[in-house]
């Protein structure tokens, strides 16, 4: 893409109520802007780090025997009414009326209509295991939508379901999702941790929840740097008193404490704020008994599905990346989702030389698939510069002066570096920095 035909309204001030980095640093590199409360639009930028995002999810899921479908987002009330949810929801679920009087609900989560999608289409064990997702909008009426992308009223999510005819096969198929979440978050290249908690209004016996650790997470967690361990302060602390207080403190307080417990490697255990991208339960037969959703088994006998359910907050990750992986003159992408990941900057627009090698350099990195953008604008370069680092490439390459020594520079946003190459292997330099 070509800057300056780029759809990327960058500016210098962030909204009033923006205290996350995230919210502020997507607004003001163009990536999202505000409809409504709790509403956003996704920009170019925006969209294609959401596609990128969305890509990773599925790719994992599908090479883990997953299937990909799409409900509708609309969803008749009789299906919650029947589960005993439309009132467990309360004013988060939004309830809409048709011309007819007839009532529906904006989806917030889809357990009821996925196993009406099931129900009476599978009806053997011979049929089961089966796992069914989608990455669909969802929509919860929060009280006090804030914090950008990270608690919005709409918001893109992969929810998925699955089916079995035991208890120990709907175990087997948690555990291959916890696996497969695993996979996901580090092509995202994510510090994360997965902890046991608690399974809500969803239901169920059993939940994990993926936390990325960052400063500004809403949960408090304790972690062990050591080794992959994680979990809530209610696992550590059964006095309400203590885990209130310690849910209250800032990421900076936390710091000062001292964990008496080790973890069980042997190791300390520390104070970290988590923000939850993903959660999966173990649902048990609660949505299949109460839709009245069977099999027959071996013997012949009508059984209510095993069920398990999976989520991943897909919009919510384009923030909580930011959150983990930003400074003080904005985003800083990992390569697996910046929108861009080289930036070919031409100093002097003017200057034939640096166009005519920008314009090379630009084809080649294109021609290896390579998501490049080639800033042709007319802007000064300073200008140029700071958009460039708020908006976060990972990599951008400086045409400027020094083209008359036959030197470019490559500028790494996450460490600041500036390395001079030479003109003649520029394109290889770059082809080494991105494996």
């Amino acid at each position: 893409m070509r800057r300056s035909r780029a759809f990327v309204p960058t500016t210098k001030e962030a909204p009033s109520d923006a205290t996350l980095p995230s919210h502020k640093f997507l607004i003001r590199g163009g990536f999202i802007n505000q409809q409504g409360a709790g509403l956003y639009n996704f920009m170019p930028l925006g969209k294609i780090v959401l596609e990128k995002i969305r890509a990773i999810v599925k790719e994992e899921l599908d090479r883990s025997g997953c299937q990909e479908v799409q409900l509708s987002f609309v969803t008749p009330i009789g299906l919650w009414e029947r589960s005993g949810r439309s009132e467990a929801m309360g004013k988060e679920m939004l309830r809409i009326k048709d011309r007819h009087e007839n009532e529906f609900v904006l989806s917030p989560t889809n357990e009821e209509a996925m196993v009406e999608l099931v129900k009476n289409r599978i009806t053997s064990y011979k049929d089961l295991p089966l796992n069914l997702y989608q990455i669909n909008t969802k929509f919860r009426d929060e009280a006090r939508p804030r914090y950008g992308l990270m608690r919005g009223r709409e918001f893109l999510m992969k929810d998925g379901y699955s089916f079995h005819s035991s208890v120990e096969d709907m175990v087997r198929e948690f555990d291959l999702m916890e696996e497969t979440y695993k996979k996901i978050f580090t092509r995202l290249g994510l510090d994360f941790r997965v902890v046991a908690a608690d399974s809500g209004a969803i239901g169920g016996e059993g939940s994990k929840e993926f936390h990325v650790l960052a400063n500004s997470g809403e949960d408090t967690l304790v972690v062990c740097e050591a080794c992959d361990y994680g979990a809530n302060i209610e696992t550590i602390y059964e006095s309400e008193e203590e885990i209130d207080a310690l849910k209250a403190k800032s990421y900076e307080e936390l710091q000062e404490l001292t964990i008496e417990k080790r973890c069980s490697c042997g190791s300390e255990l520390h104070f970290k704020k988590g923000i939850e991208v993903g959660h999966i339960f173990q649902l048990g037969t609660k949505y299949s008994a109460a839709l009245e959703a069977h099999f027959n088994d071996e013997n012949g006998r009508s059984k209510p599905f095993e069920m398990a359910t999976f989520g991943i907050g897909v919009s919510r990750l384009v923030a909580a990346i930011i959150e983990q992986n930003h400074d003080e003159s904005g985003c800083i992408w990992t390569k697996a989702t910046a929108p861009y990941v080289v930036n070919i900057m031409i100093s002097n627009i003017k200057d034939s030389a640096q166009v005519s090698l920008g314009e090379e350099l630009y084809k080649k990195l294109q021609e290896s698939n390579v998501d490049v953008m080639l800033d042709d604008s007319k802007e000064r370069f300073g200008f140029k510069m700071k958009d460039a680092e708020l908006i976060g490439f990972p990599y951008t390459v400086v045409i400027g002066k020094e083209l008359e020594n036959g030197l470019v520079q490559i500028f790494e946003r996450r460490t600041k570096e500036n390395i001079s190459v030479k003109t003649d292997v520029v394109y290889e330099k770059i082809m080494e920095l991105l494996k």
